[in-house]
This record gives C-alpha cells, sequence and structure tokens, in this order.
C-alpha cells in the first residue's frame, strides 16, 4: 500500500514493497491504488516512430471494453500486475536488517515511470475512475524494474511478449534484439533503397490507404530465406552485406518499386496490381536467391537480369491463379510461396529443388 509522505521534504513517492531477483538484478513488487495509475505511469508518445519506443502503439478500441469491464465488475473483476521501468534515483530501505526482502521503495517525483506492460489497462483504469471514483482506492500490484535503457526497455517488452498474447510479427522483430536476423532486418530498412520510408515496422499486414509498400516481418522472411537462417541463427558481416547487395540489386530489376520509392506511383496502387507488392514475393524471391548465391556465387547479379521477363501483373491469372493467387486473393500459404518460386528460379534458369518439382507437378496436373 503506498504510504503518504511529507511532500515539502521528500518529494518522492513511497510504497511498501517486496523486492525480489531476477536474472542478476533486483525488481520489486509494490500494491498502487488505482487513482495513482494514471498519475505516474506514461505512455511513450503515439507520434514517436516504434524505434524510439519501448511498447506497441495503444489501440483506443480497447480501452471502453477494458473500462466497462471495471465499472460493471466492481466485486468481480481481475487485473493482472502492470510492468514498468522506473527511471530516476530510486532507493529500497528494508524494514530491518534480518528482513532485507520487504522494506519501502521511494522513487523521487522527477522519476519517470514507462509501463512495459499493462499500457491498455492503465488506459481502461484511467477511464473507470472517471465514472467511478470510488473505485480510486482499490490496488493493482506493479512490479518495478529499474530502467536500462531504451534498448532494455525493448528487450523486455519483446521478452514479455513472447509468452503473452504476442505482438505483431514486425513489432517483435523490430524490438527483439537478442534474434540477429531481426537486427540485421532492421538495418536493410535504412540500408536498401527501396525499403527506406517504404517500410511498414509496426503491423503484419497493410492497409489499402497505407503509403508503405513493404513489411518488416515481410523483409525478414524473405532475408532468412535468402541466408538460408535457422531461428536466432548468428549472422556475419559478410552475410549482412550480401543481404544488403542482393536487396538493392534485385530492386533494379523491378521498376515498380523505385517508381514508388520516386513516389511516382502509390504503394496501394502497386498491391493491387502487382504479385511483387506482396510478402509472398519477398519470400519466394529469397528462396529463389539463396539457391542463384549457391550456384553461381560470382555472377549472380548478371543472372539477375532474369527478374525482368517476370510478367508480375495480378491480371496474368493464367500465370498466376493458383500459384500465387487462389481466388484472385494473394496467398501466402507455403505451397503458393513454393510455386512463384518455381516462376522467379525458372527466369533466372535455376534448376528446381525436389519439394519444388513436387508442387510444380501437382500444380500442372490439375490443369490451373
Amino acid at each position: 500500500m503506498r504510504q503518504r509522505v511529507d511532500l515539502a521534504d521528500s518529494f518522492s513517492y513511497v510504497f511498501s514493497a517486496l523486492r525480489g531477483f531476477q536474472a542478476g538484478r533486483d525488481y520489486y513488487v509494490a500494491m498502487c491504488p488505482l487513482k495513482l495509475i494514471p498519475k505516474i505511469f506514461l505512455f511513450d508518445e503515439d507520434e514517436l516512430p516504434p524505434e524510439l519506443r519501448a511498447q506497441r502503439a495503444i489501440n483506443r478500441a480497447r480501452v471502453p471494453e477494458i473500462a466497462r469491464y471495471l465499472v460493471e465488475n466492481p466485486k468481480e473483476y481481475v487485473f493482472s500486475s502492470i510492468t514498468a521501468c522506473v527511471d530516476g534515483e530510486v532507493r529500497f530501505e528494508p524494514l530491518d536488517a534480518d528482513n532485507t526482502f520487504m522494506g519501502k521503495l521511494v522513487a523521487p517525483m522527477t522519476a519517470k515511470f514507462i509501463i512495459n506492460d499493462g499500457q491498455h489497462r492503465r488506459a481502461g483504469i484511467e477511464e473507470a475512475l472517471k465514472q467511478k471514483p470510488e473505485l480510486g482506492d482499490e490496488t493493482i500490484s506493479v512490479v518495478f524494474f529499474l530502467d536500462g535503457g531504451l534498448q532494455r526497455s525493448q528487450q523486455m517488452f519483446a521478452d514479455l511478449n513472447k509468452h503473452a498474447i504476442r505482438p505483431t510479427k514486425s513489432l517483435g522483430i523490430l524490438y527483439d534484439l537478442r534474434d540477429p536476423l531481426s537486427q540485421v532486418t532492421c538495418k536493410l530498412i535504412s540500408a536498401v533503397n527501396v525499403f527506406r520510408g517504404l517500410t511498414e515496422t509496426e503491423k503484419t499486414t497493410i492497409s489499402n490507404r497505407s503509403i508503405k509498400l513493404f513489411t518488416l516481418s515481410g523483409i525478414y522472411q524473405g532475408t532468412r530465406a535468402l541466408l538460408n537462417k535457422p531461428k536466432i541463427g548468428p549472422v556475419t558481416h559478410r552475410e549482412e552485406a550480401l543481404a544488403v547487395d542482393f536487396w538493392n540489386e534485385t530492386s533494379s530489376f523491378i521498376p515498380e518499386w523505385q517508381l514508388a520509392r520516386e513516389k511516382k506511383v502509390t504503394a496501394a496502387e502497386l498491391r493491387k496490381d502487382f504479385i511483387h507488392a506482396h510478402a509472398l514475393a519477398l519470400h519466394a524471391l529469397g528462396i529463389a536467391g539463396a539457391s542463384l548465391l549457391a550456384n553461381d556465387p560470382k555472377r549472380w547479379k548478371d543472372r539477375l537480369k532474369g527478374l525482368r521477363k517476370i510478367d508480375w501483373l495480378r491480371s496474368n491469372r493464367k500465370l498466376w491463379e493458383g500459384r500465387a493467387m487462389v481466388g484472385g486473393r494473394v496467398s501466402k500459404a507455403h505451397n503458393n510461396v513454393l510455386l512463384t518460386t518455381t516462376v522467379i528460379k525458372r527466369a533466372l534458369g535455376l534448376s528446381l529443388s525436389p519439394e519444388e518439382q513436387r508442387v510444380e507437378s501437382h500444380f500442372s496436373k490439375r490443369g490451373v
């Protein structure tokens, strides 16, 4: 329970707390009155780009639902703990020398409290208190970690959500500092000309009105296939440079990507009209690229010219229906990725893998 102090003397928040120990670091568990939650816990500003935040942008549509749940169930609601980082000169004062795990957590009012997990609960509590102020004296448990900077906070976000409702794949990649390929992918969006400014880093799907052409998850998947990497596998500097080189070179043979980069055509128009404007194509290009690099490591750039032979228009249903599209809609199913890969490999003069031969044979027998 929060203990009131003389602000004129200390200007601090004082919480009765338990001290714990995880991964070589102290952390603290305290009970906070609901009325205090909106006052001390801040969000990262929504207008900040995702790479400068420590959490996903709040989904405002969820807030009224949470508030209603709290207001309508004052005797039955259950909230799990909020997890937050504290940036400030925080100190823990043990109860006594024999009990160093119980005591008071003292944080100056100038400290910054950032929620890593529970931002929607925080917003729902704030809204509920407007309707039912008497809830303010009830408490919620808060797990406090001492702030370790933006990267530490982002990694906490990624770790906490790996075992809960997951964030979008793109956001998980953006914040995951332990996966080398995630970090390489984040570098690619600035190192590859067509990815710069055209990559959606927070969502896995792109809305029709979005100005973005690629998703971070799509680039990740394509690059993973290109480098033939398992999950959480190391990536060398040479491989990173090769990925940059491959995507820059590939983009030079897909003129529509360049037009989008130059803002001469909208991303929405490309998604509507072209197969290569979808994550399916990035994945297939990555698979074909891996085969090209393995079979012709010296002349692969020259052989990429074969991409010009491909008619990427979705209106070419004779080529793409049943292969990249199902019922006129682009499909990212495994077999569709492989069937799209076979088109690219043939254009590049590459032989098909046994699995690709199998799905291609089955596709041909269906007479699509």
